[in-house]
């Protein structure tokens, strides 16, 4: 019997997600945040935004997940790049997080690398 392990989510901004990202990679195991621009029931293709940047996100395995445009979302899943570096998130968790100020929330991750590089440099502090 084969075993698979399933990743965390790594915190990514829409913005960190660019080709020369170490994030960007086939397969990664992503958590995003952004604000539902578009979505269509046909395919259960989510389009999600964080100021100019844009990513699709796929919402076939997501159940009792209601879909409002203009609301926060957050997914977890596998990034799958497809050709002309495409980029579609393969959702496996999803979640309504309205309320959320995302400008607190990209401050909160600067400061959460910024705390992980100094503690992965200095271990004893």
């Amino acid at each position: 019997m084969a075993l698979f392990e399933i990743k965390s989510g790594a915190l990514v901004t829409l913005q960190e997600l660019h080709p020369s990202s170490p994030f960007f990679k086939q397969g990664a195991s992503l958590r995003i945040t952004g604000k539902l621009h578009a979505y269509s029931l046909e395919s259960g293709i989510a389009t999600i935004i964080d100021g100019d940047d844009t990513l699709k996100v796929s919402t076939e395995h997501l159940r009792d997940l209601s879909f409002r445009v203009g609301s926060v979302y957050q997914f977890i899943g596998e990034l799958c790049i497809e050709p002309e570096n495409e980029r579609v998130l393969q959702a496996r968790v999803g979640r309504n997080v309205d309320g959320i100020d995302l400008n607190l929330y990209h401050q909160s991750l600067l400061l959460l690398r910024q705390f992980q590089a100094n503690h992965l440099n200095n271990p004893a502090t």
